[in-house]
């Protein structure tokens, strides 16, 4: 078979509709893969002989949420097929076989992301996870966890020798473990280690977010470092001659390293090259941040077709390239070179060279094998081009921000795109976002390609625009308001004074104090260094208003109605008035007696559509001590935090979830209820966090305060870090969906409270990709405390 000794692109394989995470090759069919993406599916694609290129031959489904690496379990007599293991940000793996979409099972156990998966012999299965520990499974039960790393544990791999395994972190060190049992610890890399592949028993590459690339002897010398990718690299894989390899990384390139050397670069028309493997005829799978996987080979046979080659040789002109972003530096076009830079050779493989041409920047890329420069795209951003005009929106620049009406005299919604955005994707965020339903996406994406028109890198929009702010105001022809998913609350009552669980006749503003909303003055004018009064938090955050007397006037009207077997008595229902009063106010001297704490509890238990305000006036009593104290201790408590969890659940009543969370809360106020918590924190704040998903802004704000109290609770203490692992999880998975500002400003003040003082949950939170996610929030000005905290919980993760 002849060989050009210089891979080239074999094929495109579209399908995927988002992000390529994870690819590996498959035992079976012979020369197939699979490969998992965001889209939340794995997909087993076959060598198609007729076309040259592969077509999808399963389709596997079975987690709620983005899939983030896979791995192949080897054929046994059980399965043999082998078997086919996924790894997801919904804490689950996945494993399939290759007759059924669903999978055979499910392994739970980690409490974040698992974001690597390695097999070995008879069915061993590694898995790493963003909760910093790594899991061994055999079948379907974890046999070990191992723990050792103070973060995010990015990669896992299980060498040939039986009981031997490493595992590589955002804590930049890689680990040996040999029967549960750290062995060694090797250091050497300046960040985040994020691939791991083995060379043979007692050799292994590892590669990381500081864009080396290391060989290693498992007894623990660095034996080689390679250095040509210009930012993170992701992926590694080794050739069938077990020398050379493979790489990949956020620079746009898949790097080919045959004796030591990088021999060839291939730059993709994607932002972030994922992940990559080698087929056992040697072809090269990269998949990348456009939802493309394309094929790569040295055989002149499987090359491309001369137009699939100009195709995507066109494609990657196209691109647009940030120089801060890759290895081109400061740009100064007076000092670039025009075109005729480019009638001289290059002297290396994949060496860049910049030209002025017709007033920007154009970026070619040297190819040895071709012997002429390749345009990879047009640079933007350089330090001398003029600015664009950009619109400023949650702290980002776009070209457009189109602002949406939901339904007439409804609130809005913004759409921001950028000329260089997919507008598919952009189509899917913004659904996603909003809670609309995911059939408009087709009619979404349209109606921006359709505004957009014309419309070239950085250019400012031209009709429509708020001269004030500058953002388009779109004309959608859709019936938004049909979108929307909605939720009524069943106990939102018709008629002025109606009762509302969980309020009383008060209302907080913004003001000194950032929960209760003390009143405060404060200046119109230039705001000065912000002073940290938000974190850490350490005492409990209550909810503590309420209206007693409407409280009482709903129970007796709600007892009215209430089946016989759990209508109460005047005297039972008087007893209840006189705990609601002496608990109401805990600066009065009521003591609740043993008779009245049963009698509330037994009322707990009342059917879940009339039992809010028996929850309202439980929620209330927990913040005192003696209540604590009975509800909370041993067996009682347990039976306390089942109910709640029970009234959490994913199909309870909104006001029961609300409640039942407040009463969470509320448990911080004593030592008792503290102790509750903590033993049964797993459970708690894993039920909790599945409320985000509830459209409900009084829910998100007990969540919210809910995590804020676990975190005062864990501040101070460096040994909780699993803990701390799932509080920063839960925070971190909340602001994903959480729109309400005040639940916000809470979830900010949990994670300020948790990486305060405490360097291994910087590094959690760092390795968690926390700072991105909450950067937009700077911005915030209304209510200022939002923006404020932001900058410094920023501040602390610097």
């Amino acid at each position: 078979m002849a060989s050009s000794n210089t891979y080239r692109l074999s094929c495109s394989v579209p399908g995927h509709e988002m992000d390529v995470r994870g690819l590996a090759a498959t035992w079976f069919p012979e020369g197939a893969f699979v490969s998992v993406s965001r889209d939340r599916t794995a997909r087993v694609w076959l060598p198609d002989s007729s076309s040259n290129g592969f077509t999808e031959m399963h389709c596997m489904n079975g987690h709620t949420n983005f899939v983030s690496c896979v791995c192949i379990v080897a054929p046994s007599e059980t399965y043999p097929r082998g078997l086919i293991a996924t790894g997801g940000n919904d804490n689950n793996v996945c494993v399939f076989s290759l007759d059924r979409p669903d999978p055979l099972y499910v392994l739970k156990g980690h409490k974040n992301t698992v974001c690597s998966l390695s097999a070995g012999k008879f069915g061993t299965l590694l898995s790493g996870s963003w909760d910093t520990t790594a899991k061994v499974w055999l079948g379907d039960k974890c046999m070990m966890t191992l723990q050792g790393h103070s973060a995010a544990v990015w990669a896992v791999v299980i060498l040939p020798e039986q009981g031997l395994m490493l595992t590589g972190s955002a804590d930049k060190t890689i680990k040996l473990w040999k029967a549960g049992k750290c062995e060694q610890t090797f250091t050497g890399h300046e960040d985040c280690v994020r691939g791991l592949a083995v060379v043979s028993d007692v050799e292994f590459f590892s590669c990381s977010n500081d864009a080396s690339i290391r060989r290693w002897m498992v007894s623990g010398e660095c034996v080689q470092v390679y250095y040509s990718h210009t930012n993170y690299i992701y992926s590694l894989a080794v050739f069938p001659n077990g020398q050379d390899f493979v790489s990949t990384g956020e620079d746009r390139t898949l790097r080919i390293w045959k004796k030591g050397d990088c021999v060839q670069t291939i730059r993709l028309p994607a932002q972030s090259v994922w992940c990559c493997c080698v087929l056992p005829n040697g072809d090269i799978v990269a998949g990348a941040s456009d939802g493309i996987i394309r094929v790569f080979t040295e055989s002149e046979e499987r090359v491309a077709s001369a137009q699939d080659l100009q195709a995507f040789e066109d494609e990657l002109s196209k691109a647009t390239i940030d120089p801060k972003t890759g290895d081109l530096g400061d740009i100064k076009m007076e000092d670039l070179p025009g075109r005729e830079h480019l009638n001289e050779p290059g002297n290396r493989d994949g060496q860049t060279r910049l030209i002025k041409e017709g007033g920007h920047v154009e970026a070619y890329q040297w190819s040895m094998s071709e012997s002429r420069w390749i345009k990879i795209g047009d640079v933007v951003g350089g330090s001398s081009q003029q600015p664009s005009k950009k619109i400023m929106y949650e702290g980002k620049e776009y070209d457009f921000v189109f602002t949406i009406d939901v339904n007439e005299g409804g609130p809005s919604m913004k759409l921001p795109y950028n000329v260089t955005d997919d507008p598919w994707l952009t189509a899917h965020n913004f659904l996603q976002k909003n809670d609309l339903s995911p059939m408009f996406l087709d009619q979404v994406a349209n109606f921006i390609i359709e505004n957009t028109k014309g419309h070239t890198l950085g250019s400012a929009p031209s009709v429509g625009s708020d001269p004030f702010t500058g953002m388009s105001k779109a004309l959608f022809p859709l019936c938004l308001s049909r979108l929307r998913s909605t939720m009524s609350d069943p106990c939102l009552f018709p008629g002025s004074g109606r009762y509302i669980p969980g309020t009383s006749d008060r209302e907080g503003g913004y003001g000194a104090d950032p929960f209760t909303g003390g009143s405060a003055y404060s200046s119109s004018g230039v705001r000065q260094t912000i002073t940290n009064i938000y974190f850490p938090k350490t005492d409990g955050v209550m909810f503590e208003q309420a209206n007693a007397t409407q409280i009482l006037g709903k129970l007796k009207e709600l007892n009215g109605g209430a089946p016989h077997v759990h209508q109460l008595t005047e005297e039972a229902l008087n007893s209840l008035e006189k705990l609601l009063l002496s608990i109401s106010d805990l600066k009065t001297k009521g003591q609740p007696t043993v008779e009245q704490i049963s009698l509330l509890w037994k009322t707990c238990h009342w059917p879940e559509d009339i039992v809010f305000p028996v929850l309202d006036i439980l929620r209330l009593a927990v913040r005192h001590p003696e209540v604590n104290r009975q509800m909370c201790s041993d067996t009682e408590g347990v039976s306390l935090c089942n109910l709640l969890l029970c009234l959490m659940g994913p199909e309870g009543r909104p006001a029961n979830q609300m409640l039942a969370l407040r009463t969470m809360c509320n448990l911080f106020a004593a030592a008792q209820g503290q102790e509750l918590l903590l033993k049964q924190r797993e459970a708690v704040l894993s039920r909790a966090s599945d409320l985000r998903s509830v459209c409900n802004k009084n829910i998100h704000v007990a969540l919210a305060t809910l995590v804020l109290n676990y975190a005062g609770h864990l501040h101070g203490q460096p040994s909780e870090l699993e803990a701390k692992a799932q509080c920063l999880s839960v925070a971190s998975t909340a602001l994903e969906v959480v729109q309400d500002k005040e639940a916000v400003f809470r979830l900010l003040v949990a994670l300020g409270t948790m990486v305060s003082g405490d360097d291994s949950a910087k590094g959690l939170a760092r390795s968690l990709g926390i700072s991105s996610q909450i950067t937009k929030y700077c911005s915030v000005s209304d209510p200022a405390k939002v923006g404020d905290c932001c900058r410094l919980v920023l501040g602390e993760l610097q």
